[in-house]
C-alpha cells in the first residue's frame, strides 16, 4: 500500500505564484485520489493473483499505469517546486543544458513553448534519456503516454487544467511564466546528480 508523500513546504509557501487554495485542492483531493485509486488497483491485482482470475487483467494493468503514473508525476511536480527563493541549475546540469539546447535561454524557451502546446490533460518534462545520453523535453499525455522508455524525469510541470485553472483560468502562458519563479533547482540538481552518466 502506498501512502501520500508530505509536501516539503507549507501550503502557502508558493504564494503568489501558486496560491494556497489551488495547492490544497491539487494535493489533498486530486493527488490523494491517484494514491487511493492506485491502492485499489493493486488490491484488485492481488485478488486476481490469489483467485487465478485474470478476466480484468487488461483493464487493471491499464488503470495501474494511469493512476500509478499520476502518483509519481504529482510527487515529482510538488517536489520540484519551492518557495520563491532564487535557485539555479548546478554547474554540471548547466553544462548539459548548454550542450543539448545550446543555452539555458533556449532550453527555457523550448520548455515554455512545449508546455503551452500540451494537448488536453498532460505534463511537460525535462528528462534525461539514458539511451541517447542527453537531455530532452517531452510532453506526456494523461500520465503515461508519449514517453521514452528509460528516461529519468528531472523537471516536471503539470499541465492538467486542475493544476492552474482556479488561479489562472484560461491564462496558460501566465501559469507557465509563474512556474519559473518557484522551480526548486536544488531538487532538480539532485535528481540529475543521481543519474549514472
Amino acid at each position: 500500500m502506498i501512502k501520500m508523500k508530505d509536501l516539503p513546504y507549507p501550503m502557502d509557501a508558493l504564494e503568489p505564484y501558486y496560491n494556497k487554495e489551488t495547492l490544497s485542492i491539487h494535493y489533498n483531493i486530486l493527488y490523494k485520489g491517484y494514491v487511493d485509486n492506485t491502492n485499489k488497483v493493486q488490491e484488485k491485482l492481488f485478488l486476481a493473483r490469489e483467485n487465478h482470475n485474470f478476466e480484468s487483467i487488461k483493464c487493471l494493468e491499464k488503470d495501474l499505469s494511469f493512476y500509478g503514473s499520476g502518483v509519481i508525476l504529482h510527487e515529482l511536480f510538488f517536489e520540484n517546486m519551492g518557495p520563491p527563493i532564487p535557485t539555479s541549475p548546478s554547474q554540471k546540469l548547466i553544462e548539459f543544458i548548454n550542450r543539448d539546447f545550446n543555452s539555458y535561454e533556449k532550453f527555457k524557451e523550448q520548455f515554455t513553448e512545449s508546455s503551452k502546446t500540451v494537448e488536453a490533460s498532460g505534463w511537460n518534462l525535462l528528462v534525461w534519456v539514458n539511451n541517447f545520453k542527453k537531455l530532452e523535453i517531452l510532453q506526456c499525455e494523461k500520465h503515461q503516454n508519449l514517453t521514452l522508455w528509460g528516461c529519468k524525469p528531472l523537471l516536471v510541470l503539470d499541465m492538467w487544467e486542475h493544476s492552474y485553472f482556479l488561479q489562472y483560468k484560461t491564462q496558460r502562458p501566465e501559469y507557465i511564466s509563474s512556474f519559473w519563479n518557484i522551480v526548486n533547482w536544488n531538487v532538480v540538481n539532485k535528481r540529475f546528480d543521481n543519474i549514472n552518466l
